[in-house]
């Protein structure tokens, strides 16, 4: 079986960023390299050489690092899309924060790095995606190039980038109102999501040749989900419907290093930078609590010392994990694409896992609405939301936010003007 490969080209300034990044990313998770006999003999980790990563013995830390890059995007960007959709708004004090909660041009002032610091205020998550899509494929075009003696579980490795790399195409297309790519002219979201599909159809072939049950569960969601979003449904749900019962592949988060601690809960829980929007708080379904959403009033007030700040629990710590593919996901989606009895029983099949009273009709609208709901609670503070609410036309709060701030136009995050102002296409 043939697997495309991708022309190295020319790196541009921001796909080189994530070579300064990848060494001393891969030591923050573990790592490591050879010791030595004393301090002196130290050198800085991130002054290596591109070159010297064309090394088989590093192919292993190569992936690891992609992997742990694409860890810190995802939970930037469910706090940044979770801004942005309104499961958050702010508390803070912050004009960047602030720009974000009320959907203002200000909001491309932030680019969108991964986080280094604890709590930090800042939104967007284009730099942090485009490291992870280029670090993954910069991964996937040296180990290539590696003999397959050199490199144990060769395929599986080469699989497991494409499956990470389709993940990040997928949120840039979710997220962004128009995307760049390697410095090059504007794409709108559908031509970024194309890209997405093709890798994860990549990806299922990895997974076939190796017989990598996770990889192919992994790619199985995201195509189902990239496929949903083209329009692609009856696809979407025939790869949706193949995803085991109980299945959810993590994005595995920890205090080793900043950058891979859980976003949410730092900007949250931690900062009290936002808060949990009003529209979330004491869920109930039919007069019974919902545990699928679990909000506390933190009885103080969030970093600007007036909003009310309410916590999310779903994430308990700085290294709780965020689930980025699973079976309650992929349900959703064939409950979405099939519509009546099918999806009336698959709400009802999900809710049972919480002990929930039954949703029961056979209106197509009212079904179909339901499914929307069950997708903004099952998957709350998953990054989920922002792109439903724009695949649906569902209203965005207005005209002013909690503080009486007027909203602006921001749907869908813009670039940033460190990208519009730098990018020669644009």
């Amino acid at each position: 079986m043939s697997i495309r490969m991708r022309e190295r080209a020319p790196r541009s300034w921001p796909q080189r960023l994530h070579l300064l990044a990848a060494i001393p990313l891969a030591l923050a998770l573990g790592l490591g390299v050879g010791g030595c006999d004393s301090i002196l003999e130290v050198s800085t980790p991130g002054a290596v050489a591109e070159e010297d990563l064309n090394d088989p013995q590093l192919a292993e830390t190569l992936v690891n690092s992609a992997l742990g890059r694409f860890e810190c995007a995802v939970t930037q960007y469910g706090i940044a899309t979770g801004v942005l959709a309104w499961e958050f708004w702010t508390s803070s004090n912050f004009r960047v924060m602030n720009a974000w909660s009320q959907r203002i041009d200000g909001a491309r002032e932030s680019g969108g790095a991964c986080s280094t610091s604890r709590g930090s205020v800042g939104m967007s998550a284009f730099f942090a995606l485009q490291q992870a899509r280029t670090q993954s494929e910069d991964a996937y075009e040296r180990i290539s190039t590696f003999s397959d003696a050199d490199v144990p579980n060769k395929l599986e490795k080469l699989g497991t980038l494409t499956a990470y790399s389709a993940y990040a195409y997928t949120l840039l297309g979710e997220g962004f109102c128009e995307m760049t790519l390697d410095g090059g002219p504007r794409m709108p979201p559908e031509d970024i999501l194309a890209i997405a599909e093709e890798r994860f159809t990549q990806a299922l072939e990895y997974a076939g040749m190796t017989g990598d049950a996770d990889m192919r569960n992994m790619a199985l969601v995201g195509r189902a989900r990239v496929r949903l979003n083209l329009g692609m449904y009856d696809q979407a749900a025939a790869d949706a419907a193949q995803v085991p019962e109980g299945y959810t592949r993590y994005a595995e988060h920890s205090t080793a290093a900043g950058i891979r601690e859980n976003r949410i809960w730092g900007v949250n829980n931690f900062a009290g930078a936002v808060s949990v929007t009003d529209e979330y708080r004491n869920l109930e379904v039919d007069g019974v609590p919902d545990p699928r959403v679990p909000v506390t009033d933190a009885g103080r007030a969030g970093q600007d010392g007036v909003t009310a700040l309410w916590v999310q629990e779903k994430f308990t710590s700085a290294s709780s994990w965020t689930p980025i593919a699973s079976w309650r996901e992929a349900q959703l989606i064939v409950a979405e694409v099939e519509g009546g009895q099918v999806a009336v029983d698959i709400i009802n099949r999900l809710r049972d896992e919480w002990d929930l009273p039954h949703f029961q009709s056979d209106d197509p609208d009212e079904i179909l609405e339901q499914v929307i709901e069950e997708r903004r609670r099952v998957l709350f503070a998953e990054g989920h939301r922002l792109n439903d609410k724009l695949r649906h036309n569902i209203p965005f709060p207005g005209p002013t936010d909690h503080q009486g701030a007027t909203f602006g136009p921001m749907t869908c995050m813009f670039l940033p003007w460190v990208e519009t102002q730098n990018n020669p296409n644009l």
